[in-house]
Parts: C-alpha cells; structure tokens; sequence
C-alpha cells in the first residue's frame, strides 16, 4: 500500500522516521511532511501536520491557555501511544495515523487507515473513518437536518440574499462538529481560515473529512462524556459569550429602514400606547448620508442626539448599522482619514482594492491591521456620544455587488501578511472585534454588538443573527435549525428576522413567529424596503393580542433569561439547546418529525410547527414533562399529536425544573416590578439552578457587585434550599412567591421550620388567551390551580419542606 501511496498524485504522511518528546506531547517526522501532537488538556489534543517548516501557531480563533499536564508515551513496536488521565492517542508508524480512544481501549475516532492527512497541491484533508452509525452535529451555521450525516458543506462567508432552506454556504464560518456513535461524543475544531470543505460521508461510504483549499491541517480533538462537556471545552478554546447588556435580551424592532425620525418615534410610542414591552430601535442605513457610515442624512434626522435622547424617555435603547464599505469621496471625513492612516485593503502592487456597494465605491478597511481597528474605534465617539448603544455589523462576508473579491487582495494579519484566501472568512470576526473593543472602551459599559459574518470565536465580540432570510413556513422552521446548530458550536447569542426578512408575511406566519421568536436568544422582528409592515401591530387584533401574550411571557422569563446567558459566560452553553446536548442517542430526535425541537435553556422544550398547521406529533424524550399551559403531565420516550392552533405553542417543561419569573412583564427589561416567582416541577430527580442578578449594563459585576443564589429541590426530601446569596448586588424583588406543579395534594409547608399554609390561586402564564370564536370574545385560553407560598426575600438562606 505504501509503494501505491508515494507513486499518487495525493500525499499521505508517510512512515515515522522518528519523533522526539516535548512538554506538551510530541513532534514526529515521516518520510512525507510532519505532525505534531500536542496536548492543551486532558481532553483536547491538538494535530498539526505540515509540510517542511511549521508555521507559527498563530490563531484569532484560539484564545485559550494550554494546561500541564501529566501524559505517558509507549514506544510499541508498530505504533506510539500517549495516554492521559482521560485519553489514549495512538500513532501508528507505517504509514502514520492517529486514532483516539478512552482507557479502556474503546474508539472515539480514527484516521481512515488508507488516507488520513493528504496534501493535493496547496490544499490539505484529513480523512476520518466512518463509524457505523456514526452522527455530525453543529459546524455553525449550517442548513439541513440536525444530523448532518450524508451531506457535504463549505465554509466560505457568502453574502447569501434570500436563500434557500438549504443554501451553502451562507455567512458565517465556524469549522467545529461534534460526532456521536456508539454511546461516545468528541468534538474536531479544524482552525484555518482558508475556504474549507466538510463532507460527512457525502457521495462514498468509507470516510468523513475536513480540507482547505490551503495552509496547515491544524486541528483540535475534543473529548468529553457529553455534548456538553465538548462544547465547554471548545468554547475554553475559543473563548465564550460575555454577559450582554440586559435590555439587548428583550425585543428590538428593525425595518430597512425606519425614516424620518418622526415615524421612529411613531413606532416606539405604539408599543407603549399598545402595551407591547420593547426595549430596542434599530436604524437600518437610511439614517446615514447616502448609505455613508458615520453620518446622518440631515433632511430626514436633523437631530439624532434629541431622537435618541425622545427614545430613551420612552424607554428605548437605540442600535445603529454599521457597514465597512467606506464611499471614495474626498472629503468626506472617513475616506480621507482612511486614506492618511493607510487602513484599507490592498493590491500586491499597492493600489487600494475598490469595490461597490450601497454607497457606491467603496474602499474597506483591513481589520487584521491592529492600526485600522484603532482607526475603526476612534470614529465611533460620535454614536457614543449622540446616546447609541449597540451596534449592528452587516455587509461583512465581504459583500459588494458581484460577490467576487479578487483573491490577491492582501490582509496585514498581525503583520504577517495573507490574501483573500485566507482573510475573507476572518473579515466579519475582526470588524465585530473592533466595533466590540472600541464602543466597549468609549461606553464604559457592555455595548450590545451584532454581526452577520464571523469566524471561530465571534461569540467573543458579538451575537450573531441568520441574515437575509424569507418569508415562509420552512424557512422559518430552517431558521430554528440554524440557531440550535450555532449552540452545537458555541454560539450563545442568536437569532433570526422574526417574520422573515425578504418577501411578504401573512398574519399567521407572523403570528407563529413571533411565538416561536420569544424562546430565541436575540429577539427582533425585521422586514426589508417595499414590502408590508411587519410590526406586531400591523396584521389586526387577533395577532396583535398574540405577539403581546408571547412577548410578555418572554418577558416574564427574564430572570431565567439572563440567568442563562449568565451560564454561557462562564461555561460557554448556549441559550438554545438541541435535544441532542441531553439525549444525542435517541434515534427519535433526528426523525425529520422532530429535529426542529429543542430545550430553551435546560428546563423549557419548544416544538415548533408552521402556522398553517394546528395538529403536531411531537415527541418528548426521558423523563417526565408538563405542557407549560396547561400542567397536562406526559411521561417521555413517547410521541403524541398535539393541538396547536395559531395562538398555541407547544411547550412542555421538563420535571424537576426550577424556573424563576417575574411577576408581571412590565414596559421593558428594566421595570422588573417588585415580586419573583419560582416555579417548582414535581420530579423525581434533584436539580439546582442558578439565579443570577445584576444591573444589567455596567461591569460592576467583575468587581463583585452581583447576587448569585443556587436554588436547589431534592424530591427525597420534599425539599427547596434558596442558598445565601452571594455578592453584594441588592436585587429589586422584594417578595418570593414559590408555585408548586403536580403538587396536587400540598396543603402547607415549613418555612425555615415555620409551618405555612399554601394558598390556591387560578394561573396563567399569558395574561389572556382568546377563543377568537366573533361570538366569544371572553379569554378561554389554558389556566391552571396552583398552589404557592409567599415569603420575603432575604439574602440568607431559605429553606422549604413539606
């Protein structure tokens, strides 16, 4: 076989020559090219093989510390083996591959024997052997199924207008999968930035592979004992979610565009007067000066600094579109400081590249150029000062008209120097990097950033939304696919165009959106230029009165909100959840019936389903569950048609849960009212959660200015412990009131031993859910008896039985 691999035009490493022992693992050399075998943890090794001289290990992806470790090498006499506390990794000699498998000796994942790392020209792969009934999950933001077993993709940012349930590649580059088979789950980040191609068993059935049309095949092996545990351990990687402003959580409302400023106040006091809570305005390009970033067209916003300031009376907090393309104008402030600083991208022969889109020609500025993100931050001032606070990147792929950059154009790359090939997919990553570092120094407090483009490690600078996409039922059940794939990949904070961006909605359409929007992590409706209004107003009473009952119980949810992007700050989980992160081998949950479904955090299961259907089989794995309205209690690992018409969604809470809420949903993320629920779900398993509190806009909580209490319900002892409180932050609810679910027989409780009756109340979590039957008008909709109990909150601890 060795003789047939070195007279192919495709070169495999060859046989170890010989290898030598490092601090971190080894580095071997073979008779074609060399691979380097590294340990950043227990878990995570990372594989590098290369051609001649190895290149710096330079990444914008990897942020993370390599750990010490304690490893053993194994000369055997066909293979060397290195073991950790966690992993064994195998080298075979002749030809070298790698395998990887647990202590005991059982597979996690192996080269195919034949090919493992090749090199065609520039371009290298790495061929993995295909395990019976082997599964991919996540790589970003990705169409098709959750289980991405039989398809191949692309990774290079595409300004992808319009596209379809099943356009690749779109705008967004994150080159990390999980695999899952045979009872073990394992993560492969590939780190290059080159267009790269991922094909899961796509036109052959012997092997799943990683290329780039260029550059070194480095890649990073996770291994973990869940879901969960790899995507921790790629986020340690590649850096986590920071705690966003609070307000950027609630609804923002966006059109392309929103002008003159008479009609953005329209629209912020209708809310209001409508009793819809909001909390953000989004202005899309039309505030600027001929499409021109960092200015204002005079005529329709004469005064942006009284707009915003109106806004904020209103309570509205204001985001501004952000585009990189810089109009070649002389005189024009931006163009000409570009041009004296030398920020823009260039030809080899030095000449600046010029492409063309919305403000005509355009130069853009080369954010790999430490210079050119100083220079991008500085010009910021005016939006800070003016009141803005958050900050919307788009046309960053990059997009100009034609959507073809020359591939010579050349990026600074820390001073390293790169092209297109290699800078393209890094260009949304290092703009959202700018605009995060520099609004962040000039605000002082968290600014809210958002981007269309990025690459490993954008939840570090900003959420990401799913782009241009359409109005219609499968896109928007493609949208909820795109979001739980990006939490597959370590990306907290998404989203997508409530309503759909492109096209016209109907009423149901967007009645169903905005239903299954309010359990997203970035919320906002949006629509584009010449098409109907898409504000939840704008499709009659009836729909109207279901975007406030699914906005305000989002609202309501806030405190579990915030506390979960508290989580992914500090372990990297995302919001949204696919049943895969709790049940990855339950063949149920990748039947194209129900991939659509996932956990809102850990505790609430949504099953979307399109607005023209009212009957849905869902399916709901281990465990017990209750239908959120109606505390209907189903037992797991079965599947069912539920009801579910147009002002019903289906969502089923997993017993055990812990939930906490606010009492009302108020006028915006900031009117929290003065009472916290806390909804216990009878289960037979122990669970805890964390409620985390803080003022939600400054950085006062690195400095110990938060509250963090663990609320923990062991059904053993019929039993919920409020732990003491910590940090120094006073939270603004002054009361608990504690509802018990499927506690059908409760009739008092002990308080910190003093005994209390509970009382009984009808419950609702939205406020009114019509029949919308024109000869009843009375609210219908699902209630519930619950028992609670009402106690002070005291910073101490609390402890309640039964």
């Amino acid at each position: 076989m060795q003789d047939r691999l070195n007279r192919s035009a495709s070169k495999g490493l060859g046989q170890l020559i010989s290898y030598k022992k490092n601090e971190r693992g080894i580095d071997i050399e073979t008779s074609f090219g060399n691979v380097s075998i590294a340990f950043f943890d227990e878990r995570i090794v990372q594989v590098w093989g290369y051609m001649g001289r190895r290149e710096e290990d330079f990444s914008y992806a990897v942020v993370g510390t390599p750990i010490k470790i304690e490893f053993s090498i194994s000369d055997l006499s066909e293979k060397i083996q290195l073991t950790t506390s966690a992993l064994k990794v195998t080298i075979t000699k002749s030809p070298v591959r790698v395998q990887m498998t647990d202590l005991q000796d059982v597979l996690i994942n192996e080269d195919d024997a034949g090919l493992g790392i090749q090199w065609i020209n520039d371009q290298v792969s790495c061929y993995k052997k295909l395990q019976e009934g082997e599964r991919f999950l996540g790589l970003g933001e990705k169409t098709g199924p959750l289980d991405k077993r039989g398809r191949g993709y692309i990774n290079w940012n595409t300004d992808a207008y319009a596209y379809g349930t099943d356009t690749d590649p779109l705008y967004c580059t994150v080159p990390f999968y999980i695999g899952v088979h045979h009872a073990k789950t394992y993560g492969i980040f590939f780190d290059n930035s080159y267009r790269s191609v991922f094909n899961f068993g796509a036109s052959n059935d012997r092997f799943a592979s990683f290329s780039a049309d260029s550059g070194e095949m480095r890649y990073y092996f996770i291994a973990g004992e869940s879901v969960g545990e790899i995507v921790k351990s790629y986020t340690y990687l590649t850096g986590r979610t920071p705690l966003p402003p609070l307000w950027s959580l609630g609804y923002q409302q966006c059109r392309y565009s929103y002008y003159p400023d008479r009609e953005v106040l329209r629209v912020a006091e209708n809310f209001s007067e409508r009793d819809l809570p909001a909390d953000t305005i989004v202005l899309d390009i039309h505030y600027m000066n001929a499409y021109k970033i960092f200015t204002w067209d005079k005529k329709n916003f004469p005064d942006p600094k009284g707009l915003i300031d109106q806004l904020k009376k209103l309570g509205f907090h204001v985001v501004l579109m952000c585009d990189p393309g810089i109009k070649i104008e002389p005189g024009y402030e931006t163009y000409d400081s570009g041009i004296k600083e030398d920020i823009f991208l260039k030809y080899p022969d030095g000449g600046l590249y010029s492409g063309q889109v919305w403000p005509g020609w355009c130069h853009f500025p080369d954010f790999t150029n430490p210079a050119a993100r100083e220079w991008w931050a500085t010009h910021f001032k005016e939006y800070v000062a003016l009141g803005a606070e958050g900050f919307w990147n788009d046309m960053n792929e990059i997009a100009t008209w034609g959507n073809t950059l020359p591939d010579l154009v050349e990026f600074d790359l820390e001073g390293r120097k790169t092209t297109m090939r290699e800078g393209r997919n890094l260009f949304g990553l290092m703009m959202a990097r700018s605009t995060y570092e520099g609004t962040k120094k000039l605000m002082n407090k968290r600014p809210f950033n958002l981007t269309r483009s990025g690459y490993a490690g954008i939840q570090r600078y900003a959420a990401v939304w799913t782009g241009d996409n359409v109005a219609y039922d499968a896109h928007m059940l493609a949208g909820v696919r795109l979001v739980n794939s990006m939490g597959l990949s370590g990306m907290a904070f998404t989203g997508y165009d409530i309503g759909g961006f492109v096209g016209n909605t109907d009423e149901k359409l967007f009645a169903r959106w905005i239903s299954i929007g309010a359990f997203s992590p970035f919320f906002r409706g949006h629509t584009m230029i010449n098409t109907r209004d898409s504000e939840p107003w704008s499709f009659g009473e009836k729909v109207e009165e279901i975007a406030r009952n699914y906005m305000k119980l989002r609202y309501r949810l806030m405190p579990y909100l915030y506390s979960l992007f508290f989580d992914a700050a500090k372990t990297g989980m995302p919001i949204n959840r696919s049943l895969a992160f709790y049940f990855p081998f339950d063949e149920k949950i990748y039947d194209h019936q129900f991939h659509n479904q996932y956990l809102f955090g850990p505790s609430l299961l949504v099953a979307p389903v399109e607005s023209n259907n009212d009957l849905l089989r869902v399916y709901l794995p281990e465990g017990s569950w209750y239908d959120l309205m109606t505390d209907q209690l189903r037992g797991g690992n079965q599947q069912f048609v539920e009801d579910c018409p147009i002002h019903l969604l289906p969502v089923y809470v997993k017993g055990s849960s812990i939930i906490p809420m606010k009492e009302r949903a108020g006028r915006n993320t900031n009117d929290f009212g003065d009472t916290l629920e806390i909804h216990i779900y009878k289960g037979d398993t122990y669970n805890d959660f964390t409620l985390y509190e803080d003022d939600g806009i400054s950085f006062e909580h690195e400095h110990g200015v938060f509250s963090k209490r663990k609320i923990a319900y062991t059904p053993e002892k019929n039993e919920i412990i409020i732990q003491d409180k910590e940090g120094s932050f006073t939270s603004p609810y002054t009361t608990l009131k504690v509802y018990f679910h499927g506690f059908h027989s409760i009739t008092e409780v002990r308080i910190d031993g003093v005994a209390t009756p509970v009382t009984w109340k009808e419950y609702r979590f939205v406020e009114s859910i019509r029949n919308y039957d024109p000869v009843n008008t009375q609210p219908e909709g699902p209630k519930i008896d619950l028992p609670y109990v009402t106690t002070t909150n005291e910073s101490k601890k609390i402890v309640i039985n039964w």
